[in-house]
């Protein structure tokens, strides 16, 4: 989601149709097109469909957007705190707009799946996602919260952890990505209108590039 210099005024209507979609990454040009920012990365397209620029509001220390889409009030944010800290700005937007849990939709990179699967689920464990383990203790341990994962795949035999996730995608990854956004885009979309069962029943077991 790229800053904008104009803001959009942004009433608070009932819990009904009112949304926060976070995604998580790590701000700053090293971190660009990184598999730690596929959350950032889906966020950006998703703001771009749905037509809502963001500003960077220092109360949440996020980059903020807020609009109308499908109906729906949205507030789509990426956190500016670096990805251990991602709760500090989740925890302060959910305090500004009155959210509850089952509001919040947090999108973020996930190694234990293969490259081309989302997973969304309604709740959960942070799963040694440092992101997630953030947010989870900024809400006072509330873990029932929805999340969508999308898979980056485990990195190659004997490489870091670290080292994979804040590496690049290679060239047949980028050219895989545009779908998997699309995909991840479409599933933040079910969610929204049909609720998280559907949402998991539609998504959770589509192989994008199997065969």
């Amino acid at each position: 989601m790229k800053a904008s210099i104009e803001s959009n005024p942004f009433e608070r209507p009932a819990m009904a149709d009112k949304f926060l979609i976070v995604g998580l990454g790590n701000p700053g040009k090293q971190y660009e097109s990184t598999r730690h920012n596929i959350g950032f990365m889906v966020l950006e397209a998703f703001a771009r469909r749905a037509g809502i620029s963001g500003k960077t509001e220092s109360k949440f220390n996020a980059l903020v957007g807020t609009g109308k889409y499908g109906g729906k009030s949205l507030i789509l944010a990426q956190p500016l705190t670096f990805m251990n800290l991602s709760g500090e700005a989740v925890s302060k937007l959910m305090n500004y707009y009155d959210l509850e849990p089952e509001q919040l939709l947090v999108v973020y990179d996930e190694a234990a799946l293969p490259f081309g699967r989302i997973r969304i689920r309604p709740s959960g464990s942070d799963a040694g996602q440092k992101g997630m383990k953030s947010i989870i203790s900024s809400l006072g341990g509330n873990n029932q919260f929805p999340r969508l994962r999308v898979g980056i795949g485990a990195p190659p035999a004997k490489m870091a952890m670290p080292d994979y996730v804040l590496g690049k995608f290679d060239d047949q990854e980028r050219k895989d990505l545009p779908q998997i956004i699309e995909t991840a885009m479409d599933a933040i979309e079910a969610w929204m209108n049909t609720g998280v069962e559907e949402a998991m029943t539609r998504y959770n077991g589509l192989e994008l590039f199997s065969g």
